[in-house]
């Protein structure tokens, strides 16, 4: 079968011919339907040797949804003919957090030589992939794939984050997203749909502010040297109760605190290479609070995809043939991709 293979760090996959894997005892083998590309992806090609725990070779891909067609003797939980979505971090599977479903947030993380499907472990951009077990598959039904592929890391990471900031977004709340690409245009819906708090969007694109309108977002705004003014006034002056950072780079997190009121909570998903500095007075809001939200559970998986069902989430999407990926990373890399990249089997 075909699959896109990393042989080497900081060289581009290649498309490599491998065996088709045979499940075995509670393994599962998916037909992949669709895959999705993003910049975690970026992330791992462009390791430098040593940096991550990965052995190579594999195949890439974390954001998976296609067809159970074999089981190993000992896979319970799925039949084949399923249509499923893969639960992307693998964790040991033996900590409490593992049997909880919380694998994002796995004890023996930081001992693993892998951390899922297509980080270190093979993964989705292939015909075919082997799940070690039934437990990291959530069922679709017939969501079609290019949108359930997406659901589970752009859709799940964007959903916990919210999910984790919920309990601030009331009635009469603000709540500002920066970032509206593949994660951020999910989030704004997941703020429509699950919080009655105002939804603002930043970024510094205008068709990406016409997503964010797509999305719900009640107010979109490029980001300019006045953007945190036009934000608190947004606000009715008082600042957001929430801020999401999907993009995670100096700028934005300088923008995020500025906007930020008091006793505020911030989000950040992105990971551009920003940093906060705590120790100088007056530079952070007073009380604020910081989360680093990892990917999501099982279980808020599950929700996304009902979600999904019931039309509140949308995913926008760029298609591209699996022998192209080439092609769609580089346009990844360039931001010329609207929403997310997914690729499907020839």
């Amino acid at each position: 079968m075909r699959a896109l293979r990393l042989t080497a760090w900081g060289e581009a996959p290649a498309p490599t011919e491998v065996e088709r894997p045979v499940p075995h005892g509670a393994e599962v083998l998916v037909r992949v339907e669709a895959a999705g590309l993003c910049r975690s992806d970026l992330h791992v090609i462009d390791g430098a040797p040593g940096v991550l725990p990965y052995r190579l070779p594999f195949t890439l891909g974390h954001e998976v949804a296609g067809q159970v067609t074999a089981l190993g003797p000992a896979a319970e939980g799925v039949s084949a003919g399923d249509r499923v979505v893969l639960y992307g971090p693998w964790g040991c599977g033996s900590c409490a957090r593992c049997a909880a479903g919380s694998d994002n947030y796995c004890d023996r993380r930081n001992t693993l030589a892998w951390h899922g499907a297509g980080l270190g472990r093979d993964g989705g951009m292939a015909e075919y992939l082997l799940v070690p077990s039934a437990r990291h598959l959530v069922p679709i039904g017939d969501l079609p794939a290019d949108q359930a592929a997406p659901l589970s890391d752009a859709g799940l990471t964007s959903y916990h984050a919210v999910a984790g900031l919920r309990h601030a977004l009331v009635e009469g709340t603000t709540a500002v997203v920066i970032g509206v690409g593949g994660l951020g245009h999910l989030a704004v819906q997941a703020l429509h749909a699950t919080t009655a708090s105002r939804v603002l969007a930043v970024d510094v694109r205008e068709d990406a502010l016409a997503l964010a309108d797509r999305s719900g977002a009640d107010f979109g705004t490029l980001m300019r040297p006045d953007t945190a003014r036009v934000l608190r006034a947004r606000s009715g002056g008082m600042g957001a109760d929430a801020v999401f950072d999907f993009v995670g780079a100096a700028q934005t997190l300088e923008l995020a605190t500025s906007v930020l009121r008091p006793g505020g909570e911030l989000s950040v998903v992105g990971s551009g290479g920003g940093s906060l500095t705590v120790s100088k007075p007056g530079v952070l809001p007073p009380g604020f609070r910081l989360s680093l939200p990892f990917w999501g559970t099982r279980r808020e998986l599950a929700a996304v995809v009902a979600l999904a069902h019931s039309g509140a989430l949308h995913v926008e999407t760029e298609r591209f043939p699996l022998s192209v990926a080439a092609e769609a990373i580089d346009r990844l890399r360039r931001g010329q991709v609207r929403g997310r990249t997914v690729l499907v089997p020839d």
